[in-house]
């Protein structure tokens, strides 16, 4: 949580439930680190300023580098301040920056990004209908769907072409006008000698 703010006990409570499962739902792919109320332990070091992330993502191997940072708001959260005092530092990390902020506060933090110059690379929405919070991609830079193609490519690997049967070969003009010829000999064989010939024949 930023310094600069404090939130009401309720947006509190509602702002740390999101963060939790944001943690269930991103540590299918990747290490999640989180900074939750008052227990800060994971800080980022942009330039000369710490900051404490409310999500740290890290890859899996024992390098664990970091390769994204999530930042969660609340309505009363969303403002000019904490844009300056958290956004635009996240936005210059070399880690893609992601917002996550309620559905009623879109239009405010896509103004506030533009306004602060900050390079955020995907806003997400959230609203909670009874006991599920559904979230929702709203803005993707497009630096960041650059990096997104090359990973869809490869999962979906290219069918390979369909083979088209071989061609049968003809069979040489040779044997084809032998064989014309023997049924040409046959058929003249079997056919009967025309009567006036056969007469003509016996007179003779």
């Amino acid at each position: 949580m930023s310094p600069i703010l404090v939130r009401p006990v309720r947006e509190q409570l509602e702002h740390d439930r999101v963060i939790r499962l944001l943690q269930v739902r991103l540590k299918r792919r990747v290490e999640v680190q989180t900074n939750i109320g008052e227990d800060q332990k994971f800080p980022v070091r942009i330039g000369q300023v710490m900051i404490y992330p409310d999500l740290l993502l890290l890859t899996g191997d024992r390098a664990q580098k970091l390769v994204g940072t999530v930042e969660v708001e609340t309505a009363e959260s969303v403002n000019h301040l904490e844009a300056m005092a958290q956004w635009a530092h996240l936005g210059r990390a070399r880690a893609p920056f992601h917002l996550y902020v309620p559905a009623g506060s879109v239009d405010i933090a896509r103004r506030l990004a533009a306004e602060n110059s900050v390079n955020v690379a995907e806003i997400w929405s959230f609203h909670t209908i009874g006991d599920q919070t559904r979230f929702t991609l709203v803005h993707r830079s497009p630096t960041a769907e650059t990096r997104h193609a090359p990973s869809e490519r490869a999962a979906k690997p290219a069918r390979p072409a369909a083979r088209s049967a071989p061609a049968r070969p003809k069979p040489p003009a040779r044997k084809t006008a032998v064989r014309s010829r023997g049924t040409t000999a046959r058929a003249a064989a079997k056919s009967p000698i025309p009567k006036t010939a056969a007469k003509t024949q016996k007179r003779k």
